[in-house]
């Protein structure tokens, strides 16, 4: 029987779980970008130096190596160019290319949720400066300044001051790869946001989750999550609005298998608002915390179905435990020594360290999620033990510098 063939896009951290869920199936794996240097592809079969933002090169290469699947598992740049070479080349993928392109453009998809009756913020697409300058009284201040094609926080700025806006757009349009960035009114959450991975079957939400989001005003990009922590404390009515909104969005976007990185949120409004859907798994080892907490495995899914493999039952997720995803980050810079553990602590919560970077690296305060340490995986009994040690979860996880 022929070896499958299954193409990765992106040689970070995140796609290391997949590829090695791939090995464990049989099947070749291609990893491409062009940072030689990522981590991934020193556990892929084969590595190819090309954009990952060039679709026709990706094109270009699946056709030539023959690929059976494709896949940006927890790269957000990469998303596009899968979605375009799985529609050209007939292979498995969560939508279709025309979809990916506005799941992808924050202010295609706000433009969609709006002409489709979601609650949505005002909102509106610049690749102009002084367009945006003569349009800023517009919205509700204050607001949100983002790139539309950035992901991982990067490149986010809440303005409050009109004389902050130049500084915002430039911040805005340094990440954005298309050089286009956003704005939008801020809404004031209410709790906590989520953010989870969700899977549906020929375009059925068959798994659906929410986390409580932390985000840590201390940090460099106070937008940047720092902590995760399932189940949710969500309202279980707000639950059931927002599953019964995804569900529509996956309806009229004629989305069919395969995993999805969610935002959502409450806000002091009352209403509950979808923020970000993104066909691909998610960083921060989403994925693999709701493996453990849940025994479901949406990573092997996501793989199969990329090479048109059958997958094993995906069912609604029960959790018997609280767990926590933690990013390592500093507030500092300095040269990284180690992560040193509180032994208690670690004996009795610990579960799994990835840690990005190795001694010696030099480190910076917390910009995105890219300027992350690690992620740490955590579990405790219940909701009531994990918020006890919230408050100074820094005294059990020290992170040394030079």
């Amino acid at each position: 029987m022929k070896q499958k063939k299954i193409m990765f896009l992106g040689g970070i951290y995140y796609s290391i779980p997949a590829i090695e869920v791939a090995h464990q199936h049989g099947y070749h794996v291609i990893t491409v970008d062009n940072v030689p240097g990522n981590i991934a592809h020193h556990y892929s079969d084969e590595y190819h130096n090309i954009s990952i933002v060039d679709k026709d090169a990706v094109l270009s290469l699946a056709r030539k190596l023959q690929i059976d699947g494709i896949l940006s598992y927890g790269v957000d740049p990469g998303v596009v160019s899968a979605a375009y070479v799985a529609e050209q080349m007939h292979l498995p993928f969560q939508c279709s290319y025309k979809s990916a392109c506005i799941l992808q453009d924050k202010s295609l998809f706000r433009q969609f949720l709006a002409d489709n009756g979601f609650n949505v913020p005002k909102a509106k697409g610049y690749n102009n400066v002084n367009d945006a300058l003569n349009e800023a009284n517009i919205f509700q201040w204050p607001i949100i300044v983002k790139p539309v094609d950035s992901a991982g926080s990067k490149g986010i700025t809440k303005v409050s001051d009109t004389k902050d806006l130049k500084d915002a757009f430039s911040t805005a349009l340094e990440f954005s790869h298309s050089k286009h960035f956003i704005i939008e009114d801020y809404l004031d959450v209410l709790g906590y946001q989520s953010t989870a991975d969700c899977f549906t079957v020929d375009g059925e939400l068959a798994y659906v989750d929410y986390s409580d989001q932390y985000f840590d005003p201390q940090t460099a990009n106070p937008f940047v999550p720092t902590m995760r922590i399932w189940p949710t404390t969500m309202r279980q009515s707000h639950q059931e609005y927002l599953t019964k909104e995804l569900q529509r969005l996956f309806t009229l976007l004629k989305c069919k298998t395969g995993i999805y990185n969610i935002e959502t949120r409450i806000c002091t409004n009352g209403k509950a608002y979808i923020m970000e859907v993104t066909p691909r798994a998610g960083g921060n080892r989403l994925a693999e915390i709701e493996r453990i907490g849940t025994g479901i495995d949406l990573i092997e899914a996501e793989v199969c179905n990329a090479v048109n493999d059958p997958i094993k039952e995906i069912k609604m997720p029960h959790y018997d435990a609280c767990y926590m995803g933690y990013t390592l980050h500093s507030s500092a810079k300095g040269s990284y020594q180690s992560i040193e553990y509180e032994h208690q602590f670690k004996t009795q919560h610990f579960i799994d360290q990835s840690i990005y970077i190795k001694e010696g690296d030099f480190i910076e305060p917390l910009t995105g999620a890219n300027k992350a340490i690690g992620d740490i995986l955590l579990k405790f009994k219940d909701r009531d033990e994990c918020d006890s040690y919230l408050p100074q979860l820094t005294n059990y996880i020290k992170i040394k510098l030079k």
